[in-house]
């Protein structure tokens, strides 16, 4: 079985583009940290991709330093490159994330200035809890289908 559960934060804004195929795809990284002990802890980073509508989802509400949920599958692909060394990525291919800390700071203030409220938008930070407008669901996705080998090659250059 090859399931991955990860809870971890953002390093990066989400990297967006389409394919020719028209299939969309979003690529961000996350930490997670482990407890070693003594009050220690190790960090890891995981290098995350969606497709098509969770790609879109992730891509529009996920922002750097937010805290998400992660389930997926690891997958290492392998290329070379136009010199013909090879190279190789692990990454996760995710199929559910699920924003764990509100919506990105930098949309709830372009917002709330629109509706004469920029003063108060500074308050809330990266969480946005108290705004009734907010529709976590949209936020929440899970992938509809698998991808081609196709679309998986394309992403590889």
């Amino acid at each position: 079985m090859n399931r991955v559960l990860l809870t971890g934060r953002l390093t990066r804004d989400p990297e967006m583009r389409s394919l020719a195929s028209g299939k969309a795809v979003t690529q961000f990284s996350v930490a997670t940290n482990e407890y070693i002990g003594q009050g220690k802890e190790k960090a890891e980073y995981h290098n995350i991709v969606t497709w098509d509508r969770l790609a879109q989802t992730c891509g529009e509400f996920l922002g750097k330093g937010q805290q998400v949920a992660i389930e997926g599958r690891i997958q290492t692909r392998t290329w070379d490159d136009d010199t013909g060394k090879r190279h190789w990525k692990t990454e996760i291919v995710a199929n559910h994330v699920e924003m764990l800390s509100g919506r990105r700071k930098k949309d709830y203030a372009a917002e709330s200035a629109a509706n004469g409220l920029a003063s108060q938008a500074a308050a809330y930070g990266d969480d946005a809890e108290g705004d009734a407008d907010f529709d976590e669901s949209a936020a929440i996705a899970r992938a509809a289908e698998p991808l081609s080998e196709a679309d998986e090659e394309v992403v590889a250059a």
